[in-house]
């Protein structure tokens, strides 16, 4: 039995943080709100110290399994976005985990969108 390539999720974070000079963070988080991976684009200084960035990805993790229920009657989430004074945070669900990223927040909306895409398209397969 052939078992699946092990996927290279710090490749994957790191193509995405890639995507733009204005990206600050991105991670890949398990369904309990685990980081399993996670990096910061250099030069960045976190706004967040460790433990609240953890404590953040749980409470992300919490969000999805409450914005499951309304699913059936609104559609799934096709991504999740706020905007902050200082930061501008981005949540996409893939079937196994949660993708979290950060830009800076004088981003354009069609900027934002088109990152969006391509994060959607790097993370589908996991």
């Amino acid at each position: 039995m052939m078992t699946a390539p092990k996927v290279d999720l710090l490749k994957i974070v790191e193509s995405m943080i890639n995507l733009d000079p204005k990206m600050r963070f991105a991670a890949i988080i398990d369904p309990k709100g685990n980081i399993r991976e996670g990096i910061m684009k250099s030069g960045k200084t976190s706004l967040k110290t460790q433990k609240e960035e953890e404590h953040f990805c749980q409470q992300v993790a919490q969000r999805r399994k409450m914005r499951k229920e309304f699913d059936r009657s609104l559609g799934k989430v096709r991504y999740v976005h706020v905007e902050r004074e200082k930061i501008t945070q981005m949540v996409v669900y893939t079937k196994k985990n949660i993708v979290y990223f950060t830009m800076e927040p004088e981003m354009p909306i069609d900027t934002k969108i088109r990152i969006i895409t391509k994060i959607k398209k790097i993370t589908a397969g996991i």
